[in-house]
């Protein structure tokens, strides 16, 4: 449930029915985790939020002025999220010169994810639903999410933890709301996503995480009986962090070494990447 959002910087639960984001998904979105007051990996959203506005021409807001507007809603440990629709028009597809942005952010409670889903790992089925190729959009956190939605609603099963997402050659792409890391050999690697899906913020902390602790990356193409026959498979996002996979299809994953060794730097990095929103005297540091 969302507490608070402002729009612009001010308190505002609508939005014009004219703004491209409600016409036609136009804006790009980041979803953070705030802990003690403080933003993880703030430098990192920012970085990805940039470089998606950028993809669709869109003018992003500085830091400073999203951080300004993000120490309005006084968070302590809660989701954020910021959203940048690329404006109003009228009907149809084409963009006026010097459009305006819009930008909104909004605060919500953390959800809760009991300690053993860490311990015991999450079941995970394969959707039907595909990621399309786009390679335009490809890494991009858009608003048309609807293959997502589509995907989510093919099962309700609420011991289901999470659905995979193939593309149109059976590669795995990511999950519905997260991305994929898969061990294999000593090799942690995650998706190629050249063609379609998002790159995620915390998929990127891990990486880092497992270089400094000696281990081998990679980015590369992974089918579906590929992946099965892996290590081990966890699901990575801002909010959940790093979540072990005990069954994927039948397949059933015991819990690896590599499990203690992420989460624990993964934990110190939250640590060290922590940017404190009511600091204003560095929030144009930004």
């Amino acid at each position: 449930m969302i507490k608070m959002r402002l729009l612009n910087g001010q308190p505002q639960n609508r939005i014009s029915m004219a703004d491209r984001a409600f016409q036609f998904g136009d804006g790009v979105f980041r979803t953070m985790r705030c802990t003690g007051g403080a933003i993880e990996f703030w430098a990192r959203h920012y970085s990805h939020l940039e470089q998606d506005c950028a993809a669709l021409g869109i003018v992003c807001p500085s830091a400073s002025i999203l951080l300004e507007d993000l120490s309005r809603l006084r968070p302590v440990d809660a989701v954020l999220k910021i959203i940048i629709t690329r404006g109003e028009t009228a009907r149809g597809y084409s963009v006026p010169d010097q459009l305006l942005p819009n930008r909104i952010v909004q605060l919500a409670a953390l959800p809760a994810y009991p300690e053993q889903l860490y311990q015991q790992g999450v079941k995970v089925r394969v959707c039907s639903t595909q990621a399309s190729w786009q390679p335009a959009l490809a890494g991009v956190k858009h608003l048309n999410r609807l293959e997502n939605v589509l995907a989510r609603r093919e099962w309700h099963d609420p011991d289901i933890f999470e659905g995979l997402m193939l593309d149109r050659d059976g590669f795995v792409i990511e999950g519905v709301m997260s991305n994929v890391l898969v061990l294999s050999d000593n090799i942690l690697s995650t998706p190629k996503l050249e063609q379609s899906g998002v790159s995620g913020v915390m998929c990127e902390v891990i990486f880092d995480a497992a270089v400094q602790h000696g281990l081998q990356v990679e980015k590369r193409a992974w089918t579906l009986d590929e992946i099965k026959q892996s290590d081990a498979i966890w699901l990575t996002n801002s909010l959940m962090g790093l979540l072990p996979v005990s069954d994927l299809c039948g397949r059933h994953f015991q819990s690896h070494a590599a499990q203690l060794l992420l989460s624990g730097a993964l934990k110190q990095l939250r640590q060290k990447e922590k940017f404190a929103i009511v600091d204003l005297a560095g929030m144009t540091k930004g």
